[in-house]
């Protein structure tokens, strides 16, 4: 992938470390186009010196870029927030060939990024400390707001542009310094971000991006005592290995991991709306969103209704070539499309009824590439393993329910605990939820999409800590308490 046109020759580098760019000549990884398998490029898969270089840089610039004024900082993330929408179509386009995200996802991707960057650079003149009264007299407790040091920001590949910018814009505005290792699967975007950050003008260090895989790349970054905080997105499986890795150092962990969303269609909804959220809600980016509809529960009354829509709709979803703008691109790898095959094998062994079959897609114009068409499966069972286990694809499970005593305790029975769907017009059931309904995040009456000003965390297994707003931008920050005495 060549960066050149941003006014750097970037031909053949793969890593931006301390405000140049850096080639890793071997070993390297490919990177292919998941809707045709060709070759897009590759990158160098970085190691512990790789990392050692990046906190190193990072860790030299920190001082110097946390002491400038917060509105310094946020002028220049402002900057990149610019860059971004002035470069929209060159991502996108980079979007939609190594992940394969239709084009106008891809381009509302490009637009959460440009959102999340300029969103955080008007926190610039928000950080504030806290003057309390003291027990003792002359004297005042002051408590500042200070950056938390070296940040290594980890990314998931499914969105790779917009992850990287939600975790940049806080934790630069804040003072902080970034290490970003972009994900292997899709690592241009972020290496696309570099460079505009380069065109900004950035000081040497401040931004980060590196190559590699996780399970030695990433571990260096996350045990190494330099990284002060980690902010990873990802699978519950790797949160749970960078909490083993960053034990021994007691890092400050910020983890969005897996979800398994309920979606809950009560008998007194509005059900043409309810199908056409749980439509966006499941298929957007082939499934692949941690905050996806991953399992409905339907009153029995309108469970017929709602799924004859559902399937009908779901029938009539194009899949093809990202860049021609259908609803559905490729799944990202063949690891991916087997995965939520087997889940839905096991499911239909299990006894799962099949309402659309749809599955792999291997002949003809899909020949090349990893398809899977919409499948809807209903099951009886709430252990079904298309109920228990994230799904992540274009798959979707029903399940009947006889009341909303019912659907809370289906929807709760689960490890995970980041979002979940209700639909109802019932104000006495809308007031229980946010005590019995166990998840971070309620979409209420629509289809999912969180937004800047919001606060997107997860419970359980779905992570500790959280991104967006104010809760968000305050968790690249820690505080510091001073005794001032001025007594004689």
């Amino acid at each position: 992938m060549d960066f050149s046109q941003l006014g750097k020759n970037a031909l053949n580098a793969d890593m931006f470390i301390d405000g140049r760019w850096h080639s890793c000549t071997h070993p390297r990884i490919e990177v292919d186009n998941p809707a045709n398998e060709s070759l897009l490029g590759t990158i160098g898969e970085g190691d512990e010196t790789i990392a050692d270089a990046a906190l190193a840089a990072a860790t030299r610039a920190q001082r110097d870029w946390g002491r400038r004024p917060a509105i310094e900082r946020g002028r220049l993330v402002a900057r990149l927030a610019a860059e971004v929408a002035g470069h929209s179509e060159q991502l996108a386009h980079i979007i939609c060939l190594e992940q394969g995200k239709p084009l106008a996802q891809a381009q509302g991707e490009v637009e959460a990024t440009h959102n999340f960057l300029d969103y955080a650079s008007h926190w610039a003149r928000r950080i504030e400390g806290e003057i309390v009264a003291s027990d003792n007299p002359r004297e005042e407790i002051q408590i500042r707001s200070l950056p938390v040091g070296v940040v290594v920001a980890l990314t998931a590949w499914n969105y790779p542009a917009a992850l990287a910018a939600r975790k940049l814009g806080p934790a630069l505005v804040a003072g902080n310094t970034v290490v970003l290792l972009s994900h292997e699967i899709t690592p241009f975007s972020g290496l696309f971000i570099a460079a505009l950050a380069e065109r900004v003008g950035f000081p040497p260090g401040v931004i980060n991006v590196v190559t590699g895989r996780g399970a030695q790349l990433g571990r260096a970054l996350v045990e190494d005592p330099r990284s002060d905080l980690i902010s990873m997105t990802g699978s519950t499986r790797a949160g749970r290995e960078i909490f083993r890795s960053a034990a021994d150092e007691l890092k400050i962990l910020r983890l969005e991991l897996g979800g398994k969303a309920p979606f809950i269609v009560m008998e007194d909804a509005d059900i043409d709306k309810a199908v056409a959220a749980a439509v966006t809600a499941r298929y957007t980016n082939c499934g692949q969103i941690c905050t996806c509809n991953e399992r409905m529960y339907l009153h029995e009354s309108i469970a017929d209704e709602f799924s004859e829509k559902f399937v009908a709709a779901s029938r009539r979803l194009s899949i093809g070539d990202p860049l021609s703008n259908p609803d559905l691109g490729p799944k990202v790898s063949r690891v991916e499309v087997d995965k939520i095959d087997q889940l839905v094998g096991s499911s239909v062994e299990a006894g799962a009824q099949v309402l659309l079959q749809g599955g792999p897609l291997n002949e003809g114009d899909y020949a090349r590439g990893y398809w899977y068409a919409p499948t809807v499966i209903e099951t009886r069972q709430n252990t079904s393993p298309l109920i228990s286990q994230e799904v992540f694809g274009p798959v979707a499970v029903i399940q009947r329910v006889t009341d909303f005593e019912q659907a809370l305790t289906f929807a709760n029975d689960s490890s995970y605990g980041l979002s979940a769907y209700v639909f109802t017009r019932d104000m006495q059931r809308l007031m229980r939820l946010p005590q019995e309904l166990k998840f971070a995040e309620l979409y209420i009456n629509r289809s999912n999409g969180e937004q800047v000003q919001g606060y997107h965390s997860g419970w359980r297994h779905s992570g500790i800590g959280g991104e967006d707003g104010k809760h968000g931008f305050s968790a690249y920050l820690k505080k510091q308490t001073s005794y001032l005495n001025w007594a004689d």
